[in-house]
């Protein structure tokens, strides 16, 4: 059973950097992965996905201010995060970009306040 336990959330002033990582056990991380993050009161969005060649594609939003990558060997899928706005706080999740999605992580908190 494939298990996701994402890391590096924490609480960064605007503009600010950070630097978050997932690591997926079991089988399947040769899929396109994308990171996810959902926003209180807001619905669960798609900002950032990477092909297993590495192609990748990112929501307008975070377009110039986010990398994905990733590390098929170690099976883990990063983030990193610049120029950090308010409205980047959310749960941020790793998951496929595609259906069947596995099962949910806890996620890991991105607060982005002064």
């Amino acid at each position: 059973q494939v298990q996701i336990v994402e890391s590096g959330g924490d609480l960064v002033q605007p503009g600010g950097s950070l630097r978050i990582s997932c690591v997926v056990s079991g089988s399947g991380f040769g899929r396109s992965m994308g990171w996810y993050r959902q926003a209180p009161g807001k619905q669960r969005e798609l900002v950032a996905s990477i092909s297993p060649e590495d192609d990748t594609e990112y929501a307008d939003s975070v377009k110039g201010r986010f990398t994905i990558s990733r590390d098929n060997d170690k099976k883990t899928l990063d983030l990193q995060m610049s120029s950090l706005k308010p409205e980047d706080t959310a749960v941020y999740f790793c998951n496929r970009k595609y259906h069947p999605l596995y099962n949910w992580g806890q996620g890991t908190q991105v607060t982005v306040s002064a």
